[in-house]
């Protein structure tokens, strides 16, 4: 091989060692973007769901590990839970705060949209509206459309009597996060739909309904209801028979926690007696 062509080789080999170079340092730092993206947005969604910081402009930019945040809050308390959270999530090793704390300070005026986390939360409560309806041995969740916005609850659809449109209100007010119900649901008695007879079979035959089931949904009420305190009441089941023990707050919360237990699927009794003030 003559000098000349040597020389073509070594170029060509120095030139595709460039490229390979490049090539990595461009595709590392196209996946180090994407971890950063990543972070950026599971530290503002969690801002966004937090009911302390919703309300704040927060920006937030990650580089290298390092989270740096800026915006404005009324409190201190609110300051360093916004720095807790950029510190929980993954790959964050330092965070920049930058939030100013300003007494007083007047949030941005809400548009006519909903925000991501209005959005999530009406969603939220339309899912444990349908829920709780669904389990209830009254009420025919499936045929009912349960719609949010802004945690007002517009229920449309049948009922098969008075107290089942009632009671489906009552289920949708008593809701965590509902501010008011629009109950549309019309009286229908001679309407039995395909869910109904599924449910009243398995009612009759004892069938698809467990007491395991039963003590998971009763506290599966209790955790959505917005006057129940589930964390202090045990839940037992056996054939049928809720057997509730434990402290709660007051008489009407002691009342609707046997009403709650009481309107479900499958409860044939509930025995409160072991649930006191």
């Amino acid at each position: 091989m003559n000098k000349s062509n040597k020389r073509v080789l070594a170029s060509s080999i120095a030139a595709l060692a460039i490229t390979l170079i490049s090539g990595g340092v461009s595709a590392a730092s196209t996946t180090q973007d994407i971890v950063e993206a990543r972070q950026e947005s599971q530290i503002w969604t969690t801002f966004a769901l937090s009911p302390y910081l919703r309300a704040n402009n927060l920006s937030v930019s990650v580089h290298e590990g390092k989270a740096t945040i800026t915006g404005k809050v009324e409190e201190d308390i609110n300051k360093d839970l916004a720095k807790q959270i950029a510190l929980g999530v993954s790959g964050v090793k330092e965070v920049d705060n930058q939030i100013v704390v300003e007494p007083g300070y007047i949030h941005p005026e809400r548009t006519a949209e909903r925000s991501y986390s209005e959005i999530i939360d009406d969603a939220t409560i339309t899912s444990a509206v349908k829920s709780k309806l669904m389990w209830s041995k009254h009420a025919d969740g499936l045929a009912t459309n349960v719609d949010t916005r802004l945690g007002k609850v517009t229920l449309q659809g049948t009922a098969n009597s008075n107290e089942a449109k009632e009671l489906a209100g009552r289920l949708a007010m008593n809701t965590r996060g509902v501010m008011s119900v629009d109950n549309q649901l019309v009286v229908n008695p001679s309407k039995t739909t395909v869910t109904e007879k599924a449910k009243s079979s398995a009612t009759e035959v004892g069938q698809g309904i467990t007491d395991s089931w039963i003590t998971t949904k009763v506290k599966s009420s209790y955790l959505y209801s917005s006057h129940v305190d589930g964390s202090g009441i045990k839940v037992n089941t056996s054939k049928g028979v809720v057997t509730l023990t434990g402290k709660v707050g007051s008489n009407s919360e002691r009342k609707l926690a046997v009403d709650l237990a009481r309107s479900l699927q499958g409860v044939k009794s509930v025995d409160a007696k072991g649930l006191t003030l």
